[in-house]
């Protein structure tokens, strides 16, 4: 039994806390922080956690947990980060790992000097569908990769942090680019070296200062291309779609809007709303267990299997670090309309 302290107690906190929880799991969320005493002690009654606290410090520290999970705003990650470390704790942080690739690599660089179990929680490398597929491409199934496109495009994010470039660090890129980068990471090869990004971003719609959309194409030293769209202007829910063309083959997966499943309700619905959903009537698209589907589930089960048996599990912190970088070049790309060199102090890969 791992236990565990949940730093935060938004969307990504209580979805974390749901796969947790599900089914007869022995791993349990025994803490829960929020800086509202309010939100911990709702949260805490909700999915039956014994205590809370709204000091970050003693939720960190509190000796009678062995991991801390931070689901936390992108302008916190570095500094729970490093207090994990000098607690000695294991410690998985939500995605993005940082706001730049140079919090990313102070964050990997404490964590491994500490000696301390740590992993990225990017859940959407983690989908039941997209681990099948992973192992087909690896079996060699599809011949060498190419190509590979992700999408990932909603109406917004649902706090308001998310609007505050320096407390995110960027716009849609960050947020949702940084699924998209190590999805096409996790096919072409993690071993395998992005080299260079180009990106256009702009702020279409929403009147904030950073972008709310952007494509983006990374190049890789094997000269495949990982090509990402995202978007916080969709209209009609989220859109969440890969694809892999291989030289022997092609990968299609929709993992949101076509789910298998389409209801029509002329009432409100409050049972087949899926996250991101616009509307609660009319036609809706219900995902069967959507924590499942985006992958919570067996990212969890990757994750603390990986603490039990003293290995390191699939995403690490060097993978959000490679994110943050590519994520970097991207933003520098917008500014400067042409290709721009990822930089990587660190590479460890071929």
């Amino acid at each position: 039994m791992t236990r565990i302290a949940m730093l935060g107690t938004g969307l990504i906190g209580s979805s974390y806390t749901q796969a947790l929880h599900a089914g007869r799991s022995r791993d349990r969320v025994q803490l829960v922080y929020s800086r509202s005493p309010e939100n911990a002690a709702a949260f805490a009654a909700k999915w039956g956690v014994d205590r809370w606290t709204a000091n970050l410090d003693d939720a960190i520290g509190d000796d009678s947990t062995d991991a801390v999970i931070i689901a936390l705003p992108n302008d916190l990650h570095e500094r729970a980060v490093m207090a994990a470390a000098k607690a000695g704790k294991a410690v998985l942080c939500t995605k993005p790992l940082g706001r730049s690739s140079a919090e990313a690599l102070r964050m990997l660089r404490a964590v491994e000097a500490a000696g301390v179990f740590h992993g990225y929680l990017e859940d959407l490398v983690y989908p039941p569908k997209t681990l099948k597929g992973l192992q087909s491409v690896q079996a060699g199934d599809l011949g060498r990769i190419l190509w590979v496109r992700s999408r990932e495009t909603h109406p917004g994010p649902h706090s308001d942090w998310f609007w505050n470039q320096q407390r995110a660090g960027g716009g849609a890129i960050i947020d949702l680019g940084c699924h998209c980068i190590e999805i096409a990471r996790a096919f072409i090869g993690k071993d395998i070296r992005p080299v260079e990004v180009v990106c256009w971003g702009d702020t279409q719609v929403h009147p904030i200062e950073a972008e709310d959309h952007a494509i983006g194409m990374v190049r890789y030293e094997n000269g495949a291309i990982g090509q990402f769209e995202v978007s916080w202007a969709f209209r009609g829910g989220m859109d969440l779609r890969d694809e892999v063309a291989g030289t022997e083959g092609t990968l299609w997966l929709n993992h949101w809007l076509r789910t298998g499943m389409e209801m029509y309700s002329a009432k409100d619905s409050a049972q087949c709303t899926t996250e991101k959903s616009e509307r609660s009537g009319g036609w809706m698209f219900p995902v069967g267990d959507e924590v499942a589907a985006l992958g919570y589930n067996t990212m969890f089960t990757d994750m603390l299997d990986a603490m039990d048996q003293g290995r390191q599990p699939s995403e690490t912190f060097y993978d959000g670090y490679v994110v943050n970088a590519i994520v970097d070049a991207s933003y520098r790309s917008i500014q400067s309309k042409r290709w721009e060199t990822i930089d990587l102090p660190i590479w460890r890969g071929r």
